[in-house]
């Protein structure tokens, strides 16, 4: 018997890393899926974006749990085309039960030297993306008259800053403050709300030439090899000698949130940062 038998989850940023995780992992115990992904690039981001080959890549690894899945390629940016792919996804599973709001993109430059776009698609993905996701989702739970649980992914940076990333942590501090209020004004309809802070995570989104390079500028082509030395900058700036989490990790914490085991749990912000926020 699962976790989450019986009940809908939705996933946004569904198609690759933390979110594909998040959904495999909801459905080991027991929950049917909504997988929701831009599957699209953006231009300012400094890494590659999930495709729809890597949507359906979700959508079968959830198959093969026997569980059913929706999957449908949308932007969080876009309200009206959120609430429908919501709306027809709800449709097809017949209920809502959790929602992991988790699609986001990263870019890296200092504050001073930010482009106005740059800036303007981080807080739109990463902010006012997640504003539109519960906009979207939370009716649906309110009708469904069950309660709910809502996780809202920001960061550890979001604790401590983060020099060259000003539009990441200020996009997810501003997550922090949208779910303490959320959590104040859902709690009457039995919806809990909360988030998780993931630390430097094993993700295309920071594993790649330019976040390795903005971590240890010191070697010319620096590799994932360098990052996993115990005197690397990934691995010193944790307390657990380790230089990132898995997926996984924060995947076992957002079904914490989600399942009853937290069910007087809310308007809390749990970190699974290998010690980052403290270091």
């Amino acid at each position: 018997m699962g976790r989450l038998d019986g009940r809908a989850a939705l996933v946004t940023g569904a198609a690759r890393g933390q979110g594909r995780s998040h959904a495999v992992r909801l459905a080991e115990e027991g929950a049917d899926i909504i997988a929701l992904d831009i599957c699209d690039q953006v231009a300012s981001a400094d890494h590659t974006l999930a495709t729809e080959s890597d949507l359906e890549e979700t959508v079968a690894l959830v198959e093969k749990l026997d569980r059913r899945v929706f999957a449908i390629a949308a932007d969080v940016r876009n309200l009206e085309a959120l609430e429908n792919a919501v709306s027809e996804g709800v449709s097809e599973l017949g209920r809502l039960d959790i929602v992991s709001a988790n699609a986001g993109i990263v870019s890296i430059a200092p504050m001073l030297e930010m482009s106005a776009q740059t800036w303007q698609d981080v807080i739109d993905i990463n902010l006012t993306g997640v504003f539109n996701t519960v906009k979207a989702t939370a009716p649906h739970i309110i009708a469904g008259n069950r309660g709910g649980s809502i996780i809202l992914t920001s960061s550890a940076g979001a604790v401590t800053g983060a020099q060259n990333l000003g539009h990441y942590v200020a996009a997810k501090q501003g997550v922090l403050g949208l779910m303490k209020t959320l959590a104040l004004e859902l709690g009457q309809f039995s919806i809990r709300v909360n988030s998780v802070l993931p630390g430097t995570v094993d993700t295309p989104m920071i594993v790649n030439d330019r976040f390795l390079r903005l971590f240890m500028p010191h070697l010319e082509h620096p590799t994932r090899d360098d990052a996993e030395l115990p005197d690397s900058s990934f691995s010193v700036g944790n307390i657990l000698p380790v230089p990132w989490v898995n997926p996984v990790d924060i995947s076992n914490a957002v079904l914490y949130l989600a399942s009853d085991e937290a069910r007087y749990v809310t308007g809390v912000a749990l970190p699974v940062d290998a010690g980052f926020i403290l270091k």
